[in-house]
């Protein structure tokens, strides 16, 4: 086992594997900014380094002054969080040829797989269905509108080595095909550096789940069930629960075993999550992301299984401990992300926080890394942190979330915790009657009602 990590990232993730670290027993170095010099994170570990800037390519995405980092710490693997570096194939190369090892997956599936184009292709090898679309990259806006007409519209033009949303672009006819293809191609490149684009078909009122797997160097592989993550803003997840409320026990098994099959037959190795379209009772692969995920925390509860230690321990050459025999799904749980954002506006709301309470009580938890007096910079994303909370039912896990929602105090910035509440109270929420369009749809006719009271 590892004697000591080395965390390269910010925020309630970095004080999360900080504590699982701990645990095992483990000595922690966290790297940071300058604009992170008094974060929580910082003061809790072992050590710190101080690697840059507060801008992220100066620090979190300084790979020399990482390896540096952990080179003069004398530290034994590098654990990358997600966001920042997780997902990035040179730089698990660059940990690996300096002598460390990296807590993810080889850098050659994180480039299969982060490659949407390939991933797709994979998908299709590995027997998992796939939303149809494109056989490959469009390469001109004459291939994209054979496609299009071929398949019929709506179509979704996204980003090869995109995520959240950029480089993405809905198409609902042909007269606007062409500037949607335009712009996708120029948000894929100025985000990505690759201006790269695929079709797919576009569903109309599909819900988004996830399958959590896991697999380690001995050939072994489990998923640990599904997470419904379908209430979204621009394609950015805003509440996420587990189970799913609408999958039947048959469809669950089928995914699961499905996607457990497939990253076995992959020989991938640690934590990850493939993503699907779920609409009329069909799954449809979407994409696979190589990295512990903002939401793991909701299948923690429902499993009481610690996903950062098992990381570890697969990192470290162990084999699983878990089996299918051995996984118990119970109760349900529920997490939503608090943002230091405007509710109605979305515009980000960084300063200090005056006031901080986190709620508590039988079934909840609040990862943060915020206290009274901390100041949120504005560098990096406004998340304050993530409440989750669990109960035996779908029933008791909403009525504690609302409890706990209005027991949470984050005084002197604004934030989603009202935002939240609207949701977690709105019928369709509680019947569990909404796909990946229901936020739009509903913060769209509320901005139209305020419009039309004034």
């Amino acid at each position: 086992m590892f004697k000591k990590v080395l965390i390269a990232n910010r925020g309630e993730i970095a004080l999360r594997i900080h504590r699982a670290c701990k645990e095992m027993g483990i000595q922690t170095v966290v790297v940071h900014s300058t604009a992170d010099a008094n974060s929580m994170a910082v003061r809790m570990a072992d050590e710190s380094v101080c690697i840059g800037g507060p801008r992220s390519r100066d620090s979190y995405l300084n790979t020399h002054a990482i390896l540096t980092a952990a080179s003069i710490t004398n530290a034994d693997a590098i654990h990358p969080g997600y966001g920042f570096l997780s997902e990035n194939a040179e730089f698990v190369r660059m940990v690996e040829e300096h002598g460390f090892t990296f807590i993810g997956p080889s850098a050659d599936h994180i480039d299969r797989m982060g490659d949407k184009v390939m991933a797709k292709k994979t998908a299709v090898e590995l027997g998992l269905p796939v939303v149809p679309g494109s056989d490959g990259a469009l390469e001109t806006y004459e291939e994209a509108l054979k496609t299009a007409n071929e398949m019929g519209y709506p179509v979704l033009i996204k980003a090869a080595s995109g995520g959240g949303g950029k480089g993405m672009q809905v198409v609902r006819e042909e007269k606007a095909l062409k500037e949607a293809y335009t712009t996708a191609r120029s948000e894929a490149k100025a985000n990505f550096g690759d201006d790269t684009v695929y079709m797919e078909k576009f569903l109309l009122k599909p819900r988004h789940i996830e399958i959590q797997i896991f697999g380690d160097k001995h050939g072994n592989a489990i998923h640990l069930g599904e997470r419904d993550c379908s209430i979204q803003r621009r394609h950015q997840k805003v509440v996420e629960e587990a189970p799913s409320p609408t999958l039947t026990e048959e469809e669950r098994t089928f995914i699961g075993g499905l996607s457990a099959d497939a990253i076995k037959k992959l020989g991938y190795v640690g934590a990850g999550t493939i993503e699907y379209l779920f609409e009329d009772g069909k799954f449809y692969f979407m994409e696979m992301n190589t990295r512990i995920q903002v939401e793991h925390p909701v299948t923690e509860m429902i499993t009481g299984i610690d996903l950062i230690v098992e990381q570890i321990r697969v990192a470290a050459g162990e084999k699983l401990t878990l089996n299918k025999e051995n996984i118990r799904l119970r109760g349900h749980a529920i997490e939503v992300r608090i943002n230091a954002e405007d509710p109605e506006t979305f515009a980000p709301s960084p300063g200090e926080i005056k006031q901080f309470h986190a709620a508590g009580g039988l079934g909840v938890r609040f990862d943060s890394a915020v206290y009274n007096g901390y100041k949120i910079p504005p560098y990096y994303d406004s998340m304050v942190g993530k409440l989750i909370v669990h109960g035996r039912d779908r029933d008791e896990a909403i009525a504690r979330l609302r409890r706990a929602i209005q027991e949470t105090i984050v005084d002197g910035v604004k934030t989603t915790l009202p935002l939240h509440l609207w949701i977690i109270d709105s019928p369709d929420f509680k019947t569990g009657d909404y796909n990946i369009h229901w936020l739009e749809k509903k913060l769209a006719e509320k901005a139209e009602e305020k419009k039309k009271a004034s």
